[in-house]
């Protein structure tokens, strides 16, 4: 199980996005659970204010220490003395996610996301609690609710039993290191395509080895990053044969 921990000033945002769907159903089944944690309810501020103005100026407001650390101390409080805790700061100054790390951060059993806002969160609350500072990609959103949901959903879904259907995240893009193969349902026929043959014979065999090629194919089209990546660690038969021989003979 996996328990998550997202303080943000948008609990709202957090708790809808996340309590539908798959991940709703998974954590009303105890695979997960997901609070948020409100930070303005940490603010010493009489006004509720949790951001000022930056030290030597510019545009913009800063997120406190003082609120987010507060909330954190609430969080870390409810966890078992002892238990690993990660911090996650969603930074688009942070390590990229991909799917390596999402698999990394579905073995832990707490996980602490940190949203923030405006310019972003002063420097000395992030150097005191944050372990991982991770971005979604190159850009920036107007807060970090957005990201912080999209990796929380890309890591519940790996944590057992949260997928009707375990084998989805073996087989699913980026599970081998592959983009995933073309996938057809009922009718057999639509708008005058047919399904694949390979894919009604029934043997096994031929339906694997047709699916690792479209694989490969899609992925060297689409991702050519990805696929020399996975030539890399699977070099062709052929290419595995010369190099022994040539280790041999040195």
């Amino acid at each position: 199980m996996v328990n998550f921990h997202i303080m943000t000033l948008f609990p709202d945002m957090v708790l809808a996005g996340l309590h539908t769907s798959i991940l709703g159903r998974a954590a009303d089944k105890g695979y997960i659970s997901i609070e948020a944690v409100d930070i303005r309810d940490y603010t010493q501020d009489k006004h509720g204010k949790v951001d000022d103005y930056t030290y030597g100026g510019g545009a913009g407001m800063l997120m406190q220490a003082q609120p987010v650390y507060d909330a954190y101390q609430a969080v870390a409080g409810r966890i078992p003395q002892g238990k690993k805790k990660r911090v996650i700061y969603v930074s688009p100054q942070g390590k990229t996610f991909h799917q390596t790390m999402a698999q990394e951060l579905a073995m832990e059993e707490e996980l602490i996301f940190l949203c923030g806002h405006y310019e972003g969160v002063d420097e000395r609350v992030l150097e005191e609690i944050v372990t991982d500072e991770i971005s979604l990609g190159d850009y920036v959103l107007t807060g970090g609710e957005l990201a912080a949901m999209v990796m929380v959903d890309a890591i519940a879904r790996l944590v057992p039993g949260v997928l009707h259907n375990d084998e989805s995240a073996v087989t699913e893009s980026f599970g081998n290191g592959l983009l995933e193969y073309p996938q057809y349902s009922r009718p057999e026929i639509w708008h005058d395509k047919r399904v694949p043959a390979v894919l009604l014979s029934g043997d096994h065999a031929k339906v694997d080895a047709w699916r690792l090629e479209q694989s490969l194919i899609r992925t060297q089209k689409r991702r050519p990053d990805l696929y020399e990546r996975y030539q890399e660690l699977h070099p062709p038969v052929e290419k595995k044969k010369r190099s022994q021989k040539g280790a041999k003979e040195d």
